[in-house]
């Protein structure tokens, strides 16, 4: 037994255990204090599926050697054009969600291929050059959303007709179509199989490219430039590959996020949505050199479940309505203990 221990230790860390072990004594709170375990865990399923594409869009990044994608909300920002083009055409279902993504691919590629031109001439300082471009990008898109030239009267101010509005109901175009697909009740326990799905199809997609011959290249271009460079390897070219694989991810993810949502939220909104997915995947033991489909996998279920289950848990035990007040505390927190972490196992 305690063998198995120390290799459990060894393998995940001492923090991830502390986390479980935080996740599993608020799991038992909430049944000593007779609140039902079927819909905490539901909900903490939906929300790995409706994140978990966004945290996986850090993986290109950080192989490629630019680190964490702090920028993710210019990938974030192409998939909500893409979405509002296809609201605008009055595409439904699932003929309305892979409209999204198909529309949004090419402004992610392009928009992905000119934040990497800019992150290659300031190689050193990717975060943070990464994190003003996200919140300028979002700035200067709220300028696009007044003016842009869309006409449906549900996406559209009513006095005026211009302007698109801060939030936009997906009831009537591809709201819950992955959520609802092979959707497994027993009880109170629910399974969105579906969404689940389409997120393990996502891994599996940039698994496999990894296995390539550019996704090779892409890799040891980011462990070691100079023995690529040496090996006939362009390093700026596998980064521009690893920021514009990342942005599509973004897009996709927003898209996936906002079905399950139901909503789609424009203006300021997307402005810190990169941070939580960088969290994550470094709360799953992921470094600025290394991250992998596991670590991708741990830390959105991590993330999402202490964070879907502490606020009603919380409010229960304090029998007082803190929610708000909680989730900022719990977000932030482990935010900025995700950041402070300087590898997969030790506390900078």
């Amino acid at each position: 037994m305690v063998e198995r221990f120390q290799e459990m230790k060894a393998r995940l860390g001492v923090p991830r255990l502390i986390i479980i072990g935080f996740v599993l004594a608020l799991f038992v709170t909430a049944f000593a204090t007779g609140m039902p375990i079927g819909p905490l865990v539901s909900a903490s399923l939906v929300r790995i599926g409706m994140n978990g594409t966004l945290v996986l869009a850090m993986v290109p990044t950080i192989a490629a050697g630019v680190g964490l994608n702090f920028g993710l909300s210019v990938g974030i920002l192409c998939g909500l054009v893409g979405a509002l083009i296809s609201m605008e055409i009055g595409l439904r279902g699932f003929t309305g969600f892979f409209a999204a993504i198909l529309f949004s691919l090419p402004f992610a590629v392009v928009a992905g291929w000119a934040y990497a031109v800019l992150l290659n001439k300031v190689k050193g300082q990717e975060m943070m050059v990464g994190t003003y471009v996200g919140f300028s990008s979002v700035a200067v898109m709220c300028i696009f959303w007044l003016l842009a030239p869309f006409r449906n009267p549900e996406m559209v101010w009513a006095i005026g007709g211009q302007g698109l509005r801060y939030t936009l109901t997906l009831d009537k175009y591809f709201g819950k179509v992955l959520n609802n697909l092979l959707l497994v009740s027993i009880g109170q326990w629910e399974f969105p199989l579906g969404l689940l799905g389409f997120f393990g199809i996502l891994c599996l997609l940039i698994h496999l490219f990894f296995k390539t011959k550019v996704g090779m290249a892409v890799k040891a271009a980011g462990a070691n430039p100079r023995f690529a460079q040496a090996s006939g390897i362009d390093p700026d070219r596998t980064r521009t590959v690893g920021v514009i694989l990342s942005t599509v991810l973004g897009a996709v993810g927003i898209i996936v996020y906002a079905q399950s949502y139901g909503f789609l939220q424009l203006y300021m909104a997307p402005q810190m949505m990169g941070f939580p997915a960088v969290a994550a995947i470094l709360i799953g033991g992921a470094n600025l050199k290394d991250a992998r489909i596991s670590h991708v996998v741990l830390g959105t279920a991590l993330f999402q479940t202490l964070l879907t289950i502490a606020l009603p848990v919380t409010s229960r035990v304090i029998e007082g309505d803190i929610s708000e007040v909680a989730r900022l505390i719990i977000s932030n927190g482990m935010i900025l203990y995700a950041l402070t972490r300087r590898d997969g196992r030790e506390i900078a």
